[in-house]
């Protein structure tokens, strides 16, 4: 069914969950471990995503901050210092967006280092689904809940390959229904199911909460928001909308707007990113009608069934989650074949940093090495006796 410019169909659903693999663990740590209220949490989600499908009438990804979620449930934050690390970073994102910082860092951030952020997502977010695939760490290789999981995760890679571009059955919609099928045949279903209204809590902090948790990771999260959530986003929202770009300001502005709002109501801090992006296009998203979709199923979860979805995310078999998360980062990968001779070396170094190191220094790098090389060869260009020089060399070692 089509509204305007909103689609609403079975492959706008399965758009809709082409990024619940990003979402998935980060969900249940935030729930499980530190304590987030799951209503709270995902009506806040849901009225984001609805708002922004509105806005844009284009698929814009949602997704938890990394840096911050992954330093919350290892170092078992409480759930007030979450709040207000979402409430620190918005505030941030909304004076660089109005002061226009934002667009100058845009502007200055060469294609090769973007390139290269994209290649370096594709490759973790790659991995990742390996490791949840085999179950890295968690499950005894060759026991039988290690082959069932190797099982389904090749099982849901051919249902990716075979029924991404399926009208009827889309690929993300199946493998949601087989998860769900599979816990079902566990028998633990009927103990996850449980019925019940919850409205979002109202939520304190204080300006201690604010400042000990961007000490701790918001201002490491920071350049890891710019890079992947504003000018790779951005860069990807072009590709696939050519006609329709939305720029880094405008990025910056939501996640600014956004977690300001959501911190006072139990909402994660949230932001957005390519990988998030490529996985509902690869999915089948292709209008706003996939955040309203997304938007109107979390916050029915959130208000009615929000017990339940803490034991529905924690029982959701990995394998399905990691083929998931490996096909969208082959996706994002394959930017690798689509580089310039000249832009190699800095996407390689931006590439290889974010994903040795993390993406701050990553992209640090890339811009150094493209900026030396540029103006290495600028000098070279200009100088006269250089070029002489380079000539001669050449000349007498033939």
């Amino acid at each position: 069914m089509r509204i305007g410019s909103f689609e609403f169909s079975l492959q706008e659903l399965a758009g809709s969950m082409g990024d619940f693999g990003t979402l998935f663990p980060l969900a249940i740590g935030y729930i499980v471990v530190n304590g987030m209220n799951p209503a709270g949490f995902l009506v806040m989600m849901g009225l984001t995503n609805i708002a922004l499908g509105l806005v844009y009438k284009l698929p814009m990804p949602l997704q938890p901050k990394k840096v911050i979620a992954v330093m919350a449930i290892a170092q078992k934050w409480k759930p007030e210092l979450i709040y207000a690390s979402g409430f620190g970073t918005g505030i941030v994102w909304l004076f660089m967006s109005l002061t226009g910082w934002t667009q100058k860092l845009a502007n200055h951030t060469p294609k090769s280092v973007v390139r290269g952020i994209q290649i370096a997502l594709g490759v973790m977010l790659g991995w990742q689904g390996i490791k949840w695939i085999i179950g890295w760490q968690k499950l005894t290789v060759m026991s039988n809940e290690w082959i069932v999981n190797v099982i389904l995760g090749i099982i849901a890679i051919v249902i990716v390959l075979t029924l991404r571009k399926n009208r009827y059955a889309p690929a993300a919609v199946v493998l949601i229904v087989l998860g769900i099928a599979v816990i079902a045949i566990k028998g633990n279903l009927l103990n996850i199911f449980q019925v019940g209204f919850e409205l979002p809590p109202i939520t304190k902090f204080g300006f201690r909460d604010i400042y000990q948790a961007m000490i701790l990771a918001g201002f490491v999260q920071l350049p890891l928001t710019a890079t992947n959530a504003i000018i790779a986003t951005a860069a990807l929202i072009k590709e696939y909308w050519p006609k329709r770009p939305v720029g880094e300001k405008k990025l910056a502005l939501n996640m600014g707007v956004i977690n300001v709002i959501v911190a006072f109501f139990g909402g994660m801090p949230m932001c957005h990113g390519a990988g998030g992006l490529a996985g509902q296009y690869y999915f089948g998203a292709r209008t706003g009608g996939t955040n309203i979709i997304e938007g109107i199923i979390e916050i029915s979860l959130g208000l009615f069934f929000s017990q339940t979805i803490v034991g529905l995310f924690a029982a959701f078999p990995a394998g399905i989650i990691g083929a998931m998360l490996f096909m969208v980062g082959i996706v994002l990968a394959k930017y690798a074949l689509t580089l310039r001779a000249k832009d190699i070396i800095p996407a390689a170094v931006t590439a290889g940093i974010s994903i040795i190191w993390n993406m701050a220094f990553g992209f640090i790098a890339g811009l150094l090495t493209y900026f030396a090389i540029k103006y290495y060869f600028r000098a070279i260009g200009k100088c006269k006796s250089c070029s002489s020089f380079f000539e001669l060399t050449s000349n007498s070692k033939m």
